[in-house]
């Protein structure tokens, strides 16, 4: 049965008209009407750091078929239709047999390969100062090694697309100029750099900061630190996680006004996320806390977070509901920003339908690859 609905562009504004017949797309076209109540129109999302999801882990092997195909539906009800698993820092045979899984997962089930379009590394060469390293082992954290480093890229099938790593080390700038010819994004992350270090990063090719504002000492200088000094480098996208918990509205304001549209947003979500409150162990810090509201920390110290217990939808609302970006402004920075980071097509055929309610976005249906895979009852 075809049915037409006319919805508007979250990001353009423009009016548009979706056909559809037996759940499967039809047309998309330029629109001339909109219903009574606006229905909106927007690009898939599309997380570049997920390291887990509904009690999956990403970081514990090995990785079940079922259970990230699990994590796909949950994510797809959340709008989220590409993102980069994150494996973070751990033992070499760790990390390599992770990525030996999910690469394996992705030669196996097409589903799983159209969703995940890299992986992100998150270490193991970041700082192994305690309060930059975060939820991350120390036990594991070491220099950059380009040998190693080709030993997990062959692992991934080549899908390792980010790294994040921290410019204090000796070697940074050489091993950051050899991932930059291999065409893999260096992302400075959990660092107690000096502005020269990260300088000679960003002249070597670095391009991003992973979720600025975190992964860094309580405590830093009031007029030049590791957070100001990405801040004042053109050259450097930082990510931030806006779930309420990781960062304040103020310091939101300030890097999204200082750095313009030249910002991603991500969720940076674990398993934890749609979990029920409590005290858990797991790789990703240990033992953790959950608590009411979905703020995740370590348990030892309360004041390290553990990575976060939302979606990226979730951090979307924050930013909207609060006034803090508009609409077209925030929907952006969780889908077209981020794609055209990473060099990745877009697919007019991955989109989501949604409402307003309550000052928050309300998903009706999600289409993937030109198909309904989700209609709200």
């Amino acid at each position: 049965m075809k049915e037409s609905i006319n919805c508007v562009d979250c990001i353009s504004n423009e009016l548009i008209q979706i056909v559809i017949d037996d759940n499967l797309l039809v047309s998309k076209t330029k629109g001339e009407t909109k219903d009574s109540e606006t229905i909106f129109f927007g690009p898939g999302l599309f997380d570049l750091q997920i390291n887990g999801f509904s009690g999956v882990d990403f970081n514990t092997f090995p990785i079940i078929e079922k259970d990230f195909i699990k994590v796909i539906n949950k994510l797809s009800k959340e709008g989220v239709l590409s993102f980069f698993p994150t494996v973070i820092t751990n033992s070499d045979e760790n990390i390599i047999n992770l990525l030996k899984n999910i690469n394996e997962l992705c030669l196996q089930n097409p589903l799983i390969a159209s969703y995940v379009t890299g992986i992100h590394l998150e270490g193991p060469f970041i700082s192994p100062v305690k309060e930059a390293s975060g939820a991350h082992s120390k036990d594991y954290i070491k220099a950059p090694d380009w040998e190693l480093f080709q030993a997990f890229q062959k692992a991934s099938g080549n899908r390792i697309k980010i790294i994040t790593l921290s410019p204090e080390w000796d070697n940074s700038a050489d091993f950051i100029a050899k991932c930059a010819a291999h065409n893999i994004i260096v992302s400075i992350g959990h660092t107690v750099a000096s502005n020269a270090q990260i300088d000679a990063a960003v002249k070597a090719g670095a391009t991003m900061s992973t979720h600025l504002g975190n992964g860094a000492p309580l405590s830093l200088h009031r007029n030049s630190n590791i957070i100001l000094d990405q801040l004042a480098n053109n050259k450097l996208t930082p990510s931030i996680i806006a779930d309420g918990f990781h960062l304040p509205d103020n310091f939101l304001k300030i890097v999204l006004n200082v750095k313009k549209e030249n910002v991603i947003l991500v969720s940076d979500s674990t398993m934890f996320a749609e979990m029920e409150t409590g005290v858990y162990h797991t790789h990703i810090g240990g033992k953790v806390k959950l608590e009411k509201g979905g703020r995740l920390s370590t348990f030892k110290n309360e004041n390290v977070l553990a990575g976060s217990a939302v979606s990226l939808l979730d951090c979307i609302n924050t930013l909207f509901s609060k006034s803090i970006l508009n609409l077209a402004e925030v929907w952006s920075l969780a889908s077209i920003k981020p794609k055209n980071l990473v060099d990745l097509p877009d697919n007019t055929e991955d989109f989501v339908l949604f409402k307003l309610k309550n000052n928050s976005i309300s998903i009706l249906s999600v289409f993937k690859s030109g198909k309904q895979i989700f209609i709200k009852n």
